[in-house]
């Protein structure tokens, strides 16, 4: 299964409650961390959700 790296570039709070907990279920808790998941639908879906809080490097 192919990875995908996602960085955390803004800050979540002052953001909607089911935004920060997106950002926590996808293991993100600090800026500029950066976290790999496996390239599944499902984590495609969080990353469209919350996607002006996230950067996807190649």
């Amino acid at each position: 299964m192919t990875m995908i790296k996602i960085k955390l570039v803004k800050s979540p709070i002052g953001k909607p409650e089911n935004h920060k907990k997106t950002i926590e279920a996808l293991g993100l808790k600090k800026i500029g961390q950066v976290v790999e998941k496996n390239d599944t639908p499902q984590i495609r879906g969080m990353i469209h959700r919350v996607n002006y809080m996230v950067e996807v490097i190649d």
